[in-house]
């Protein structure tokens, strides 16, 4: 019995132990990685800032698309710059570097400009891309460690990474360098989309589907019109202000008036507050809280459920010039995936 007590605790030990590297080994990566990421940032606030900004000045120039190329670890970050470039209002694809010299290279067009990623700059399948680039005068912005290497004497941009450890113990397998590489391709989508004032709204028509298109769905896309719309005028009695209420089921009524402007709105809440004998034989002018909160049918649904959370309420009428267009329930925003 003792003996398998020991066991136990030895057991118990060596998973300790085990559980301890492994975190000791991600916290490592972490580390090497982040010097990777201020080694790139203090690169451009050097020499590197002024080749970036060249980039982005012969990208914003063409008058085609960004087409990315790479090979190895290089070319899955290039595709995946593509997808950030063309997703952020900068027209891209990406080319496999091995597949450009057999009969990908139809796919540039003179408007182009070609982002070539190569961390050594000698990368044997990027040479075709090269040379189809310097002969057909399409611009080339290399992204290299080595300023020297042939991609980067052959380009018109050389955006020259500076030397940083792999995070792997034996300082081979493509890790910080990956991504200084994928860091600098975001820096460069997000400075195109800011000086192409570049909206949410053009977001949204790039990102129609899943829930980034869901969260930048319009007030007016969800919003429930015509005579879904709980509303009475000012001046009706309660009883069937109540009436209205209960049939439409949004938990509140809009009260308008003569010209059909919201003047103010009654919620459960309101008749809770409001709760005696003679409610039913009230006014909607003597119940209903004024100027209640509303959105546009052009603001954001998330915007919407912002405020309805701040607010702690579970409605909103959707007003244009104070006419109420609409109303927006929680319940339908968070149907539609935004949460």
């Amino acid at each position: 019995m003792q003996k398998s007590k020991v066991l136990s605790t030895e057991s118990e030990a060596g998973a300790n132990e085990r559980a301890g590297a492994l975190i000791a080994s991600a916290l490592r990566t972490l580390e090497v990685e982040t010097g990777g990421i201020n080694a790139l940032a203090a690169a451009i606030h050097d020499g590197l800032g002024r080749s970036f900004i060249a980039a982005v000045e012969l990208i914003r120039g063409a008058k085609g698309r960004v087409i990315v190329s790479g090979m190895g670890k290089s070319g899955h970050v290039a595709r995946k710059i593509a997808a950030t470039l063309a997703s952020t209002g900068t027209p891209a694809f990406y080319i496999h570097a091995g597949d450009a010299g057999h009969g990908d290279l139809g796919m540039i067009t003179p408007d182009d400009v070609v982002m070539a990623l190569s961390w050594s700059g000698e990368t044997t399948e990027l040479k075709s891309l090269i040379d189809y680039t310097r002969r057909f005068r399409i611009g080339l912005i290399a992204v290299t460690a080595s300023a020297d290497s042939t991609l980067g004497k052959a380009s018109d941009v050389t955006l020259a990474l500076p030397d940083a450890r792999e995070a792997c113990p034996h300082n081979l397998a493509p890790t910080t360098s990956s991504l200084m590489q994928l860091a600098l391709g975001d820096a460069l989508a997000i400075a195109l989309l800011e000086s192409r004032g570049f909206t949410a709204i053009d977001f949204g028509v790039l990102h129609p589907a899943g829930r980034l298109g869901a969260m930048l769905k319009f007030a007016r896309d969800v919003m429930h019109s015509g005579k879904a719309m709980p509303l009475v005028p000012l001046g009706t009695r309660m009883s069937d202000a109540v009436v209205e209420m209960s049939s439409k089921g949004f938990g509140c009524v809009g009260i308008v008036d003569a010209r059909g402007l919201l003047l103010g709105i009654i919620t459960d809440g309101d008749l809770r507050r409001h709760m005696r004998p003679d409610l039913l034989d009230k006014r909607v002018d003597e119940v209903m809280t004024k100027d209640p909160k509303t959105v546009r049918p052009d603001q954001l649904a998330s915007e919407a459920l912002e405020i309805l959370n701040s607010s702690k309420i579970t409605a909103l009428i959707v007003a244009e010039a104070r006419k109420p267009v609409g109303i927006l329930h929680l319940h339908d925003i968070l149907r539609v995936g935004v949460a």
